[in-house]
């Protein structure tokens, strides 16, 4: 493979050794992640607990992320962002080994999956901010589209096989060896990012940590498009993670066969994510959030497929249109923050996105089953539907958020960028 100096075709000349790293090391993690939640939920359903407690260890892992998200955004814009994820990674691969050992041993309580979890999001909240802000370092910004799209195609890649393969260990050998599988793929990955080198030190702040938060909150809050995106991501968020989380491993167990049939439908899901980032890396609509937003609509239709009882096919392709949203958002919105980000402030900014987008996520999830014992379950599938679709139309109301466009010179041809006149 030649190095990142040696030629490269033109449609590869974007493709950074630290892109190629943390690509890789995405893959790695994102095959243990997606078969994680699925295993997590049968592990207490199968203990003789209810959706209430699902929806209890899934609030566990969600609180700490929220909790420390602006923590692990300071931090990344302090210290070598690389550094920083290799750290996160080992916590949370030891987290993940000492929970599949309790689970495989065969007693394990539900305080300890409470902290166990809860362990997980807070590694989480250390790493994100960092890894964002190193995809943003490792691409320069006329091919942060073609990049963003080829990233999330392989995340996304993940999601299939993971998901299909949690589901399936899930069924076959039980939750245990599913979360040893995370354990590992967790400790892979941070020795694939020891590998990669700093882009660029992080600028001294010169101040305190207090400052830097001060600093970043002013950031992300002088932007209205992005505050009012990420108010609706609130609710939005909070609605997907009790669907996914909660109420389809409960349907899937009660319905549709139990944990192959749900990892099944993830796959679909990750299949949606994958088709599309194909379609993204060509597509490059002008009025990116405009567009993206067009993605939300979509993030409903798993809800509405569980709220009217369709049968395993309908389910798995309102899982696969989810995922098509997921994807059309997912990269306008990277876009759209590489664009208008500060690259010094970026991890805190999107530190502060990701705490607003999980604000009340673990609310969410913690209510889910009493929302399911006073609505009927098909009542709060439908409450998450309609919440969905309503934010959806919402925030379109907004001028900034139908208007922001492209720059011209984003992902422009070649020829074009060449032959333009030097500054």
């Amino acid at each position: 493979m030649p190095t990142p100096t040696a030629p490269h075709p033109r449609r590869l000349a974007w493709a950074s050794r630290n892109f190629r790293i943390q690509t890789a090391a995405t893959v790695v993690s994102g095959l243990g992640n997606a078969g994680a939640p699925i295993a997590t939920a049968f592990a207490v359903l199968n203990s003789g607990a209810g959706t209430t407690e699902v929806g209890y260890v899934t609030a566990a892992r969600l609180l700490p992320t929220v909790l420390f998200l602006v923590v692990g955004g300071t931090l990344a814009d302090r210290l070598p962002r690389h550094r920083v994820m290799v750290a996160a990674n080992v916590f949370s691969g030891l987290s993940q080994a000492v929970l599949a050992a309790l689970v495989l041993a065969g007693d394990v309580r539900l305080w300890q999956l409470l902290l166990l979890s809860a362990a997980g999001g807070a590694g989480y909240a250390l790493y994100s901010p960092a890894a964002g802000g190193m995809i943003m370092q490792a691409v320069p910004e006329e091919h942060a589209a073609r990049a963003f799209s080829v990233f999330r195609m392989g995340q996304n890649a993940s999601q299939i096989g993971g998901a299909a393969l949690g589901g399936a260990l899930t069924a076959a050998v039980g939750p245990g060896w599913v979360l040893a599988l995370d354990a590992l793929c967790f400790l892979v990955a941070a020795a694939l990012r020891f590998l990669l080198e700093p882009e660029s030190a992080p600028a001294p702040s010169g101040g305190s940590m207090l400052r830097d938060l001060r600093d970043g909150w002013r950031e992300f809050s002088s932007r209205r498009w992005l505050w009012v995106i990420v108010l609706q991501f609130a609710v939005v968020v909070a609605c997907v993670n009790a669907v996914e989380a909660v109420y389809g491993p409960a349907v899937a167990k009660d319905r549709l066969g139990g944990a192959g049939a749900w990892g099944l439908a993830m796959s679909a899901y990750g299949v949606g994510l994958v088709v599309t980032g194909l379609l993204m890396v060509r597509w490059r609509p002008r009025r990116i959030l405009l567009v993206g937003n067009w993605g939300v609509f979509l993030f409903g239709a798993p809800a509405l497929a569980l709220a009217v009882a369709a049968p395993l096919p309908l389910l798995v392709a309102a899982m696969f249109l989810s995922g098509v949203g997921v994807t059309v958002f997912g990269v306008n919105w990277m876009v759209a923050l590489r664009q208008e980000i500060p690259e010094e402030a970026f991890s805190r900014v999107s530190a502060y996105d990701e705490l607003g987008s999980y604000s009340l996520a673990p609310i969410g999830t913690a209510l889910a089953g009493p929302a399911a014992a006073g609505l009927g379950l098909s009542g709060a599938l439908w409450a998450c539907a309609v919440l969905c679709l309503l934010l959806s139309a919402a925030v379109l109301v907004d001028p900034q958020v139908r208007r922001l466009a492209r720059r011209s010179t984003e992902d422009a041809p070649e020829a074009v960028r060449e032959s333009a006149p030097a500054p």
